[in-house]
């Protein structure tokens, strides 16, 4: 299957505002995703004016922005103030703060006034429907389900994602996104599974020059790269 015949959606994820704008004319990207995290390795000191740039250059695919208080009230109110900052703004909001408290009232409040919501941080079915039945069904939202992070416990991603797309139906207007991606082959898992976004990396989506190549003209590439590598570093026996 090729790249274009994937229904699956590819968001870049990450915080570097020059990647992202090369990014930006490539049709294969639908949409971008960033996080405090992403951002703090990137070096952004300026939170809104990052932002602003960011969705004064990519006017035209969604972009998700996190807010990053610990307090509900507050994440409500960033919320708010994100939401207006565009039509094609996100709110990212995790599913529960740092004392696991949920997010629920947040979500309610944002959804119930229109705004696009990217709620975050997902790792179980039960917290998927738990979301889902505060959003509002009239406005569009994503579901990050971190399915990388569910397969390092040793668990069944798939499954997982399987799961919440049985659930969330087809039609409805939260979509359902493949978080945490370790590897290209996840896009490939992510379209079997029925996801509708699945965010990459930088270097995952480097690699997707790989995709479909052929298995022996890579083993051949990479017998050249040992011999390469050994000539290079003149080892003798």
């Amino acid at each position: 299957m090729k790249l274009s015949d994937l229904k699956t959606k590819i968001f870049a994820d990450g915080a570097d505002p020059l990647h992202i704008y090369k990014l930006a004319a490539d049709p294969l990207i639908a949409g971008f995703t960033t996080n405090p995290t992403l951002m703090k390795v990137a070096g952004i000191k300026d939170y809104e004016a990052f932002a602003k740039e960011l969705l004064a250059k990519v006017p035209d695919r969604p972009i998700s922005l996190e807010v990053f208080s610990d307090d509900l009230t507050e994440m409500q109110r960033q919320g708010f103030k994100l939401g207006s900052w565009g039509k094609n703004v996100y709110v990212k909001v995790p599913v529960t703060n740092s004392r696991g408290e949920t997010t629920v009232p947040v979500i309610k409040a944002l959804a119930k006034e229109g705004i696009k919501l990217n709620v975050t941080a997902l790792f179980t079915l039960d917290q998927l429907i738990t979301v889902h039945k505060a959003l509002n069904p009239e406005i569009p939202s994503v579901l990050s389900v971190f399915a990388g992070r569910i397969s390092d416990t040793g668990r069944d991603a798939c499954q997982v994602m399987r799961d919440c797309r049985k659930y969330l139906g087809h039609g409805g207007k939260a979509e359902l996104l493949w978080a945490s991606s370790r590897e290209v082959y996840n896009l490939v898992q992510a379209n079997e599974t029925g996801c509708d976004i699945i965010t990459m990396s930088p270097d995952l989506l480097k690699k997707l020059s790989m995709y479909g190549k052929d298995l022996v003209q890579l083993s051949l590439e990479t017998v050249n790269m040992f011999k390469n590598d050994a000539a290079a570093a003149g080892y003798q026996l």
